[in-house]
């Protein structure tokens, strides 16, 4: 009779620890999952900063963005429209001319989602910004503006509607750090950030971290990648050939919602770049493809 019970006895103990073993397994698994599917991909948008196509017109530049199959772009002051419209882009573009770029992107179906980085003398030039902004129905401007603007320039960005995004340009730059983006942030509800990813890594800070420490505050981000870690000179290579782990930025992009463009700025092989847009988008898409 001992020998039945102590028998009975092993048994239950063996079925408890099994069952508890695979309850633990369940919730490891369940917690996995749980911290792979954390927040969503669907807001984010690809384009590209003109900047790239800096040594071409425009117009020039519009059609490589076309070609590869983009259709978001970021703008910069002073780009030479190029084909049959006459000036640069930027406030001081006439109606004709404005009238006429848009008629242009509207027959390629490219919007304007940005133009930066700007830094403006005052509050003259950022009005000036801003109107610009409001005609293109541009969802925010990248900028570097001078600490004494913070203030101005969240209520002119409170008036008419659009966020500005500081841009943080590497070591000495005021803004190269997180921490000095969010002093400008700070009490101030239409500012928020605009990621350079390269930019972070060339001044030695780690982008994921820096994005964690930016939580809630992202309006757009510079999709790059460089040579070399924490060297304000390092090169410009093709996204995801370089020092920055792309999948960790976009899965912690994921988890925040980021609900922007990351608008890719290639800063080298300037005459022959397009190869290079049209294979981190295929990069990109793969990427994002792999979280959702």
């Amino acid at each position: 009779m001992k020998l039945i019970n102590s028998f009975f006895l092993s048994l239950l103990c063996m079925i408890a620890v099994t069952s508890c073993n695979s309850g633990s397994n369940t919730s490891d698994a369940d917690a996995t999952a749980k911290t792979e599917n954390t927040g969503s991909v669907d807001g984010f948008k690809l384009g590209v900063q003109m900047w790239t196509f800096r040594m071409f017109s425009l117009t020039e530049a519009l059609n490589k963005v076309d070609s590869a199959g983009i259709k978001n772009i970021e703008a910069f002051f002073g780009q030479p429209l190029g084909g049959d419209l006459k000036g640069n882009f930027g406030p001081e573009m006439s109606a004709d001319t404005r009238a006429q770029l848009k008629t242009l992107l509207q027959s390629k179906g490219i919007n304007i989602v940005a133009m930066g980085v700007i830094s403006p003398a005052d509050q003259a030039e950022w009005i000036s910004a801003f109107e610009l902004a409001k005609e293109f129905g541009l969802s925010y401007i990248t900028a570097e503006p001078k600490k004494d603007q913070w203030d101005v320039v969240d209520s002119l960005s409170g008036i008419y509607g659009i966020k500005v995004a500081i841009h943080d340009h590497p070591k000495p730059s005021g803004y190269w750090s997180p921490d000095s983006v969010l002093a400008a942030i700070q009490g101030r509800s239409n500012i928020g950030a605009c990621a350079d990813i390269g930019h972070w890594a060339r001044s030695g800070l780690d982008p994921v971290e820096c994005l964690k420490k930016l939580d809630g505050h992202l309006i757009g981000a510079h999709l790059k990648d460089i040579v070399t870690f924490d060297d304000v000179h390092a090169a410009d290579t093709v996204v995801s050939k370089g020092v920055i782990d792309f999948p960790a930025v976009f899965t912690e992009f994921k988890r925040q919602n980021f609900n922007g463009t990351f608008s890719i700025e290639h800063e080298s092989n300037w005459y022959n770049n397009l190869p290079d847009v049209i294979f981190t988008k295929k990069y990109f898409d793969e990427e994002v493809a792999k979280l959702k």
